[in-house]
């Protein structure tokens, strides 16, 4: 009796059971094997993608008032996009802020704000000169102190000099910094 109990707690389990539902191997009639002998299918892929698909070409209409616009003097093909936007009512565009992006020089030429801003700088790079080959050590200590670098870092850092040590800092806080390398022995500069 125990047997039975044992024997039906341990069965087999079936093929179905083992595979799932959408996992069954059994045969699929509508599969065709790939012919082994076929040569691999070409696309034609476009240069470019256009998400609008092939434009058809503009009408005779299109062309013939372009043709007539080329042919206007400058000053009124400058009166017809202002003209569209009100006959149209398209909405207004807004200039977009450049303010805090660096765009190179403008214009080539340097106002006066620009020569304003340049005397005013309020942020400043600390670069390492020079140092005493005995105080070597003191210097590394005094560089890990205020850049928060590990050991192997700062001393990269101090053999390859001249070397940016801080960068954007203010007036105060680069004397200071230039100050304490002077005192271990190097020669910092404010730039």
């Amino acid at each position: 009796m125990r047997f039975l109990a044992l024997s039906r707690l341990i069965r087999r389990p079936s093929q179905s059971e083992i595979y799932g539902p959408l996992q069954s191997r059994a045969f699929q009639p509508d599969f065709v094997p790939r012919d082994p002998k076929a040569k691999p299918r070409r696309y034609k892929i476009p240069q470019f993608y256009d998400p609008y698909g092939p434009r058809p070409p503009p009408s005779e209409k299109v062309v013939q008032l372009a043709e007539r616009i080329a042919a206007l003097p400058d000053e009124e093909r400058r009166q017809i996009m202002p003209a569209l936007v009100q006959r149209l009512m398209l909405p207004k565009l807004r200039p977009i802020s450049t303010e805090g992006m660096d765009l190179g020089p403008q214009g080539g030429a340097t106002s006066p704000k620009a020569e304003e801003k340049k005397a005013e700088k309020t942020a400043f790079d600390v670069k390492l000169e020079k140092f005493d080959a005995a105080a070597k050590i003191k210097v590394i200590k005094e560089v890990r102190a205020f850049t928060n670098l590990g050991l192997k870092e700062a001393k990269d850092l101090v053999e390859k000099v001249p070397a940016v040590l801080k960068q954007g800092v203010t007036k105060e806080e680069a004397n200071d910094i230039i100050e304490k390398i002077k005192a271990a022995g190097g020669v910092a500069v404010m730039e």
